[in-house]
């Protein structure tokens, strides 16, 4: 098994950043891509951005590509959501979730994720 424990949540002014990170402890050799999602009340949960084993493959939801960076650390088994130009309609919980199974790219859809975190509040003020 794998727990996974975000933090660096936080309220922000628009146009602020905020970094999230993911710590994993557990079975993490057993942890192939890695993603954040985030879910608004009352809304679905969405993909944000995910990142390989080796970090060299990463991808964005369209609506924070360019304003967010996705990183990780293997050594330490974290991983980190750099978030700038943040704007009220990224106010969210924030989700981290990892794959057990190897895939050639990381994906977007929540389902393929085998863990998950409790979450981390954002929320952007205008």
């Amino acid at each position: 098994q794998v727990q996974l424990v975000e933090s660096g949540g936080g309220l922000v002014q628009a146009g602020g950043s905020l970094r999230l990170s993911c710590a994993a402890s557990g079975r993490t050799s057993g942890i192939y891509a890695m993603a954040w999602f985030r879910q608004a009340p009352g809304k679905e949960r969405e993909f944000v951005a995910t990142i390989s084993r080796d970090g060299g493959r990463t991808d964005f939801a369209d609506s924070v590509k360019g304003r967010f960076t996705v990183s990780r650390d293997n050594n330490k088994n974290t991983m980190t959501l750099q978030m700038i130009s943040l704007n009220p309609e990224d106010t969210a919980a924030y989700y981290c979730a990892a794959d057990r199974n190897f895939r050639v790219l990381p994906r977007r859809t929540a389902a393929l994720y085998d863990y998950w975190g409790q979450g981390t509040q954002v929320t952007v003020s205008s």
